[in-house]
């Protein structure tokens, strides 16, 4: 017998600058009891999700044998297999049936929509009161606190909008397989949808669920925008599918604008820029385990999101050529956009404010890299991303002063630090201006902070930045205090 010794791997601390992280919250069930709901579990490649959750044992059928994908788990393949590289994912609970046999009670939708979003609004059992400093009280995007994310998806919410019960349609025919070209090779080709499945209809929404859908959306934003919550994370949502009865697809995005979805006018709400919508629905070689095998876009637009924080930067846009080799197994769309092909009523409102993927000559592309906003300042994808990972760089910055003498001294090492900073990013091109004085400005000093401020331990910074592609400058005023950091994100002129 002897001893010998292991060198442990030292626990490395998160890249306060890294803007490629994800986090899923939805329902997906644990394949061993030792994968707890409720807890965010790091998983760092498509493999290492699929050990750990059975993803893939959705039942479609109450009491049926036959299984198909969750949302959340088609959502964490699309991530990694776009280049996603890192997430967090959340379980909230098992799912249900996709086709249940009896129509769900009203109640049982609230109680999910309330498993991601506690603050969801209705009547009925109020969740726990949510305490930053206490884990157990954590629900949903409650779990964002803390964690070192700069994305997060609900990829269950189009369903949970939808009608309460997803009917099994009349068996039809098997579909014949699209037509493709591979090259000569001993390879399996992907296999073709369930017949069964192929025929469960895809979530779709009428005017009552887009409503519904609205209030999601903006409880997610009231919570991503809050100064106590850090601004730093940005919401990645699939637009849902309008029922085919419903109205035409070319009047979605004045119907969207409307209910208040997209912006019609006036000034935007600095919150619009902590969300990006995808769409259309797409079909891939991977989505025949879905109904009508058509998967959300969501994860796609995050995995390209992830692919280009990591390859180019996160405030460079990965639409464009960036996105067509990422794209090359999606063959069909849900409904099929008219984008760069043809000019449809209402595609240019609808493409100004959602991030589009639509087909061209050297195949299928992201079009727009946008935010659903009117303010110029926001309305590039990369300006709310990059905020985000300043906001992020900036906390870490203040942890390490927290308790320094809040005097002269302090404040001009804080503002040495925050305009080292930001020096980097300009020289990698994310801010305009020729040269530094005209990208950015930092202060730190009496003019920032009034003597209640200092009287009761606040140490505030003002930072403006002025980033790539906006003609406007971005104010940002940084709280330093007992309570923590917190944050006032403005337009300026």
């Amino acid at each position: 017998m002897g001893l010998s010794f292991l060198n442990a791997t030292p626990a490395q601390r998160a890249d306060p600058a890294r803007a490629d992280v994800a986090c899923f919250i939805g329902f997906c069930a644990p394949r061993s009891a030792e994968v707890p709901l409720q807890t965010p579990v790091l998983v760092e490649s498509f493999s290492h999700f699929n050990a750990l959750f059975a993803w893939n044992q959705r039942p479609v059928v109450e009491g049926g044998s036959a299984r198909c994908a969750t949302w959340l788990g088609a959502a964490v393949r699309s991530f990694f297999a776009r280049g996603g590289q890192r997430a967090y994912v959340v379980s909230v609970g098992a799912p249900w049936a996709l086709a249940p046999l009896a129509t769900e009670h009203h109640d049982q939708r609230l109680s999910r929509l309330r498993q991601l979003l506690p603050a969801y609004p209705g009547a009925g059992r109020a969740t726990p009161e949510f305490s930053p400093l206490e884990p157990t009280t954590f629900r949903g995007l409650h779990h964002l606190h803390g964690l070192p994310v700069s994305l997060v998806l609900l990829p269950d919410l189009p369903e949970l909008c939808a009608d309460v019960a997803t009917p099994l349609a009349v068996a039809q025919a098997p579909v014949p397989p699209d037509a493709l070209f591979v090259e000569c090779s001993s390879a399996t080709l992907p296999a073709r949808p369930d017949t069964a499945l192929r025929a469960v209809p895809a979530p779709r929404l009428d005017e009552a669920g887009y409503q519904r859908w609205q209030t999601a959306l903006a409880t997610a934003q009231a919570f991503l925008s809050h100064p106590r919550h850090g601004r730093e994370c940005q919401l990645v949502a699939a637009l849902p599918l309008p029922q085919r009865q419903a109205f035409h697809v070319d009047a979605l995005a004045a119907r969207l604008s409307t209910w208040g979805v997209l912006a019609a006018g006036g000034t935007a709400r600095d919150e619009r820029g902590f969300v990006q919508l995808a769409w259309p629905w797409l079909r891939t070689q991977a989505s025949v385990d879905l109904p009508e095998a058509l998967e959300p876009a969501d994860g796609v637009l995050a995995g390209l999101l992830a692919a280009g924080s990591l390859q180019q930067g996160t405030f460079r846009s990965v639409a464009g050529a960036f996105s067509v080799p990422r794209l090359a197994d999606v063959q069909h769309g849900e409904p099929v956009p008219a984008w760069g092909l043809a000019h449809a009523p209402g595609a240019d409102a609808l493409g100004r404010q959602v991030c589009v993927f639509a087909p061209q000559p050297g195949g299928w592309a992201l079009q727009s890299d946008v935010v659903p906003g009117v303010g110029e300042a926001w309305r590039f994808g990369g300006t709310g991303r990059l905020m985000g990972c300043l906001l992020r760089t900036c906390r870490s910055a203040g942890e390490a002063v927290v308790f320094g003498a809040n005097g002269e001294a302090l404040w001009a090492q804080l503002q040495r630090t925050i305009e080292s900073v930001l020096m980097g990013f300009f020289r990698e091109g994310a801010f305009a201006g020729a040269r530094a004085s005209d990208a950015f400005d930092v202060r730190c000093d009496r003019t920032t902070m009034s003597q209640a401020d200092l009287d009761n331990g606040r140490l505030i910074v003002q930072v403006r930045v002025r980033p790539a592609l906006s003609v406007e400058h971005i104010s940002v005023n940084l709280s330093f205090g007992d309570e923590g950091l917190g944050l006032a994100v403005r337009e300026a002129a």
